[in-house]
């Protein structure tokens, strides 16, 4: 389930590397800090909304990391510059995936981690192309590796995607065939949960990346549907994300 076209500069070459991410927003733990959570808006959006949002749940224990992506030309406004953690091409399941782009925005989620204390549990989750962007930190984690063969360095202990897709879905399954990838897949908790009435991002595009994860050994996956939900979150699938990371990650009351 993609997308995502290639963003391509003069003969061919990315100018992706020219690009810089914007401000980062930081919520810190109103009580012990036990885990550290980078969130990723959607597309066209930025850090500080979703910090405002996230500064306001009962979960005193997470300090949350709320990046922006950078200004880039986005395909599917015909080159117009947007927020975005990858370029976007055209709304179907086997567009190619910008693997560049999605490289260095989980580079950047896991450079944002790498600076939290060693006793901290880790989490990358978003919105839309965010959650996009944080399941495929999940897969580079499981394999160890990004899509260009570098090193992932986090360790990460949680995943949410809302109103997003699983990116290179078609791919996945020979990246997990190590042994040491496929104990991570199982036991990495990942929660998606996605709206019925999503006009934006297909519902269908949340339960088929759901479905392509448990299928290749993810077996602490969550699938949450809501019924007339379109492309925005609610109360109760925010209570829902707080209860998840509650259990999964272990947090104080």
């Amino acid at each position: 389930m993609s997308f995502t076209g290639p963003s391509v500069g003069s003969g061919g070459r990315t100018d992706r590397r020219a690009l810089e991410f914007g401000r980062t927003y930081v919520v810190r733990p109103k009580g012990r800090h036990q885990a550290t959570i980078v969130w990723l808006h959607g597309l066209g959006d930025n850090g500080s909304s979703w910090s405002q949002l996230l500064e306001t749940l009962p979960l005193p224990n997470i300090k949350w990391i709320c990046p922006t992506a950078p200004t880039q030309p986005i395909s599917i406004f015909g080159g117009f510059p947007s927020t975005a953690w990858f370029d976007v091409g055209e709304l179907s399941e086997d567009a190619p995936d910008d693997i560049e782009g999605l490289d260095a925005a989980a580079a950047h989620v896991a450079n944002l981690l790498s600076a939290e204390p060693a006793d901290i549990k880790l989490g990358v989750g978003g919105f839309s192309m965010g959650a996009a962007t944080s399941l495929y930190s999940a897969a580079c984690f499981t394999h160890g590796k990004y899509g260009n063969g570098n090193t992932y360095p986090a360790n990460l202990s949680a995943v949410v995607g809302l109103s997003g897709w699983l990116p290179c879905s078609k791919t996945l399954q020979s990246k997990l065939g190590h042994d040491e990838a496929a104990r991570r897949a199982a036991s990495l908790p990942i929660l998606l949960c996605h709206g019925k009435g999503d006009d934006v991002v297909p519902y269908k595009f949340g339960e088929k990346s759901s479905r392509a994860l448990s299928s290749n050994g993810f077996k602490d996956m969550t699938f949450k549907s809501y019924n007339g939900l379109g492309h925005y979150t609610i109360p109760e699938e925010m209570e829902e994300v707080c209860a998840w990371f509650t259990s999964k990650l272990g947090l104080d009351g």
